[in-house]
């Protein structure tokens, strides 16, 4: 009995040591074995290394990625950095090692092959944007990391364009032999707008006169024109640095940006800017100084070159533009190798900052060659052409920046960048100028709104660029309730390859009776001209016209002088034209003037003589940072030779040429019919002032403020029933221009302050034009 009792016992207490075993492992209190451990103990030899569970991939290539080899002794440290180097491929979605006697047995799950990847819910981002932003591609190994990956960089994209609310999903779609289509579902949510902008620390300017500074503006019902309301991480730190350059220009040398805080609502749709500044004291001008390390060079004829004085307020700008213009001035002087700098000394006690100018030997170094890159459709010799600099000569900074400055004039270019960079030898420099092309063609559409005329249309074609070879072709057609014109023309800007410009031009001209016109009036012609540069600035053109033109259907209630010029006449003309042109942009100027004299001698032949001379003044101021003034004066005379002038030889202002007023709306009219029979003396004066709003780069929007003023009177014979008079018309208008990616946008609004009963007024105008 006493040995059953015991047997029982035994076999209780082995029962009881199983369970408890059984539940330590369970709860964890007992150390599983890892894959390293499983099928035995450490020692022993391996025969065999096999690979189960694969599809596409070759044995060799799993068992090159682990550190076991058959013939070398089971090593648990080995098969650890085994697991750790099969993952690290991303190949494989699972791993497992174990050991089977003699035998280590890797098992592989692969990940799948992409087959397809494609995006669902995307409208503001195209396919194709999205497909460059991924790094997944078909035909690549998928995980899950990757993946992730690509999600972050679509997020990324859409917050670079404003869109913080945006959400994407991966899904994936399982096809055959272990292949899956990638689909990323985006929400793009709405633009996340800036509501306000704010700033810490200024007392010199007003919250409202810094944001008009910055890029980055508050959301307005108009935001849709600039895109500046849509937040931009890049936009803040420029926004930062148009800060900083703002108060230097005002003369606040110490001026900081301390802190940018951006602030997002909890809905993800708006942010909350705040620029915290340290403003510091404001600057004047001491000393300005002028040495030279040039015995020869009298610094006193170059003087007028500092483009400020003692007693203004410091601007840092103004050091570099005098920079600039020192060094154009030593050149001009013969001295070509020179290095001007500015050393400030700043008086933080007086509140001045007096300034050094030295003019030092810059290095003696000569034009090695001239490279051009990222012309894919322009000629080489198109560019090298407006360089002022070729190969050989003595490099000039200042002849450097004219070439630029030329290059970008031709506006066949996004971007023009030019750089020097070390040549061959320590006296020799390689200029490389890289380019970024642009739509040199353009499609142009006008309209206008007259009181008398009705609806104006224009439609204009021109090719700036044709072939790559820098010539021009224009084609204009211009329809309307009074006239329609078709012509065009053709310039060779390089004729021979020589500082010598030709080109041609066909026009014809219908004009159709009217309620107020009473004639039909034809005109048919050709002309030839060319052109030439005395200098960088001064250039003198030449040309001659040949037109045929026709006068019928005349009523027989229609003016006296309309019924003068019945029937055909011929004109055959000479004309010239003398340009001096100092502004800094012939695209887009900001200084600067130009003059034209024009004139033109009929009665080569035809039956038509007189002379006609316009003359012509342009300048432009940069007013407050980039508000753009614009001021012009025009004046025009012509003169009969032994005959009177005819009609259509005459003056006709209005339209773009004076605004508020319809094309020939002033001057001498026919009191019966109200025919406009044109002057034969005329003079404009124009003020216009161009202010920027925002300053994004994908909508350049610019407000315009302009009057224009004038008069246009005199015919030959002062026969009754004319109204003429020499009083001075008086107009003013707002306009708004927009270029963007689809084209230049221009509207006007303009209506006469000062007018004559008798004129005829146009208030609204606009224009649209695109590039192809």
């Amino acid at each position: 009995m006493r040995s059953g009792r015991a047997v029982g016992g035994k076999v209780r207490g082995l029962w009881m040591a199983a369970v408890a075993a059984l539940w330590l492992g369970l709860t964890g209190l007992v150390p599983a074995p890892t894959g390293a451990q499983i099928g035995g103990e450490p020692g022993g030899i391996i025969r065999e290394i096999r690979v189960e569970g694969i599809e596409r991939i070759e044995p060799e290539t799993v068992r090159s990625y682990i550190q076991l080899r058959a013939g070398e002794p089971f090593d648990p440290a080995r098969i650890d950095d085994s697991l750790k180097a099969l993952f690290a491929t991303g190949l494989f979605a699972d791993v497992s090692i174990r050991r089977e006697g003699d035998v280590v047995v890797v098992r592989v799950v692969e990940n799948p092959i992409i087959n397809r990847i494609a995006f669902e819910g995307n409208d503001v981002v195209e396919n194709q944007t999205l497909e460059q932003e991924v790094q997944l591609r078909p035909r690549v190994v998928y995980t899950r990391t990757r993946v992730q990956n690509d999600v972050k960089r679509i997020q990324e994209l859409y917050r670079r364009q404003g869109r913080f609310a945006v959400t994407v999903e991966p899904k994936v779609i399982q096809r055959s032999q272990n292949r899956v289509d990638l689909v990323f579902e985006i929400n793009e949510g709405p633009s996340t707008v800036i509501r306000t902008i704010s700033f810490i620390g200024n007392e010199a300017f007003s919250d409202s006169r810094l944001r008009s500074v910055i890029q980055s503006a508050e959301t307005r019902w108009y935001s849709f024109l600039t895109g500046d309301d849509v937040y931009d991480p890049d936009r803040l730190n420029y926004d930062e640095e148009l800060l900083r350059r703002y108060y230097l220009e005002n003369g606040y040398a110490d001026f900081r940006v301390l802190s940018t805080a951006a602030e997002l609502s909890d809905d993800r749709e708006n942010f909350f800017i705040t620029f915290t500044v340290e403003e510091g004291r404001r600057y004047r001008v001491g000393r300005i100084e002028l040495t030279s390390e040039f015995p020869r060079l009298d610094t006193s004829k170059i003087r007028e070159a500092v483009t400020f004085k003692e007693g203004d307020w410091y601007n840092a700008e103004e050091i570099d533009n005098t920079l600039s213009k020192l060094t154009d001035a030593a050149a001009a002087l013969g001295f070509v190798f020179v290095d001007p700098r500015a050393v400030p000394r700043r008086d933080r006690e007086k509140g001045e900052i007096s300034v050094e100018f030295n003019i030092r030997e810059g290095p003696r170094q000569f034009v090695e060659r001239i490279e051009i890159r990222g012309n894919v459709r322009t000629q080489d010799r198109v560019i090298r052409r407006e360089f002022r600099l070729i190969e050989g000569d003595a490099f000039s900074a200042a002849k450097l920046r004219r070439s630029e400055q030329r290059v970008r004039d031709l506006n066949y270019f996004k971007k023009v960048t030019v750089n020097r960079v070390p040549g061959t030898a320590p006296d020799k420099t390689v200029i490389q100028v890289d380019v970024e092309e642009k739509s040199t063609g353009s499609l142009s559409l006008g309209a206008g709104v007259s009181s008398t005329q009705g609806l104006l249309s224009q439609l204009q074609l021109i090719e700036r660029n044709l072939l790559g070879k820098g010539q021009i072709l224009n084609f204009t057609l211009s329809l309307g309730t009074k006239a329609q014109e078709y012509e065009i023309g053709f310039t060779e800007p390089h004729f021979l390859e020589r500082n010598l410009s030709a080109g041609f031009d066909l026009f014809k001209t219908t004009r159709e009776k009217t309620d107020s016109i009473t004639f039909e009036q034809s005109r048919i012609g050709f002309g030839l001209r060319s052109g030439f540069n005395y200098n960088e600035r001064l250039r003198q053109t030449v040309g001659y016209k040949l037109e045929s033109k026709e006068v019928t259907d005349i009523d027989d209630d229609a003016s006296l002088f309309v019924k003068e010029q019945e029937g055909e006449s011929t004109t055959s003309a000479i004309s010239q034209s003398l340009t001096y042109d100092v502004r800094d942009s012939r695209v887009d100027p900001t200084e600067g003037y130009v003059l034209r004299l024009a004139n033109d001698l009929s009665g080569f032949g035809g039956d038509t003589r007189y002379l006609r001379t316009k003359l012509t003044g342009v300048t432009y101021h940069q007013l407050i940072s980039d508000w753009i003034g614009r001021f012009s004066l025009e004046a025009g005379y012509v003169q009969g030779i032994g005959k009177d002038v005819r009609i259509d030889d005459r003056f006709f202002i209005g339209g773009d040429s004076f605004r508020g007023f319809a094309t020939g709306g002033l001057g001498p009219r026919d009191e019966a019919t109200g025919d406009a029979l044109g002057g034969n003396q005329y003079v404009t004066a124009s003020a216009e002032v161009g202010m920027p709003l925002g300053t994004s780069t994908t909508y350049r929007t610019r407000w315009f403020v302009f009057s224009d003023a004038g008069s246009v009177w005199g015919i030959d014979n002062d026969a009754p029933g004319v109204l003429d008079s020499t009083a001075i018309r008086l107009s003013v208008g707002l306009g708004v221009g927009v270029t963007t990616p689809f084209g230049t946008v221009r509207l006007n609004y303009a209506f006469p302050v000062l007018k004559e009963d008798f004129d005829e007024t146009e208030a609204f105008s606009f224009r649209i034009g695109t590039s192809f």
